[in-house]
């Protein structure tokens, strides 16, 4: 299976963790009548029409370049307490054998990039090991949103019972390898992080320019519709204005510079071409990974 790319001195692969759906319902600003409207856009990868739900990839993007291998977001993890999503509870899968599949030895990991700290881009971060929460990326710098930290973490606007588990499972075992950043962070002469706020305070978006430029964007957007759509907020969001103005934002600038975008969630062929249409966007073509 095709799940890597080169974009000009950079390779990035696709390691996916596992695949799940969710309802229609939680884009409450998207009428039932525009995911008709956009079937050409998102079937047969992105929409069960039948079911009236879409489809969300867990995965992680690995770019190597500049001598560096960086993860890009972590996914869900094994044996995690997650009661406040079914979906996501005490997983097990057999992503570390994706991973070493894919080329990569989890050692051998330069950097983590958490995009923000939501459970479904961290659980990775860590492994249960004789009972013991313990880095998968042992020899990593792990390169997290301070915004995000600060927002989840103890007094903050966001803590609940839910971000207190994901802390002590997947974040705090990994406290000794942590970067907290704010503003711009560049990683190497190709990588760039730079703030995405909206679906959390620290959202960030990471921008690689090794001769073909991409962009890692996490949850920015969460299904396609959301590209001739960028208006439509998705439930998830922590503050949907604000993600509607980045996501119309990043959105211009991937254009501007015919950029691939990566989604933390899109299956099918994962990374779209954007080309601004109307009052929105749309695809001029996806990257050349097999479809998912």
């Amino acid at each position: 299976m095709n799940n890597r790319l080169a974009l000009g001195g950079a390779r990035v692969t696709r390691v996916v963790e596992t695949q799940v759906q969710m309802r229609t319902s939680l884009f409450a600003d998207t009428p039932a009548q525009a995911w008709d409207d956009n079937a050409d856009l998102l079937e047969p990868h992105f929409w069960d029409r039948g079911a009236q739900q879409w489809r969300i990839a867990m995965q992680s993007w690995v770019v190597e370049v500049d001598g560096l291998i960086v993860v890009v977001d972590t996914g869900v993890g094994n044996d995690r307490d997650r009661p406040h999503m079914p979906p996501l509870d005490h997983l097990s899968t057999d992503f570390l054998t994706a991973f070493t599949a894919a080329g990569v030895d989890p050692a051998d990991v330069d950097i983590v990039v958490n995009t923000h700290l939501h459970t479904d881009h961290v659980g990775w971060n860590t492994q249960l090991v004789d009972g013991r929460w313990v880095p998968t990326f042992p020899n990593a710098r792990y390169v997290m949103p301070e915004a995000d930290y600060r927002f989840f973490g103890p007094g903050g606007d966001g803590e609940n019972d839910g971000m207190r588990t994901v802390l002590a499972d997947s974040v705090l075992p990994v406290t000794d390898q942590i970067q907290l950043w704010s503003d711009d962070l560049k990683l190497s002469d190709s990588l760039r992080l730079r703030p995405a706020a909206g679906h959390t305070p620290g959202s960030s978006v990471l921008w690689l320019d090794a001769g073909s430029p991409a962009v890692f964007v996490g949850d920015l957007t969460h299904c396609p519709i959301q590209i001739r759509r960028p208006d439509d907020a998705c439930a998830f969001d922590v503050d949907p204005a604000a993600a509607r103005g980045t996501r119309r934002r990043v959105f211009t600038e991937a254009a501007q510079a015919n950029a691939t975008v990566f989604p933390a969630h899109y299956p099918g062929h994962g990374g779209p071409v954007l080309v601004g249409s109307g009052d929105g966007f749309d695809v001029s073509g996806w990257a050349p990974l097999n479809a998912i």
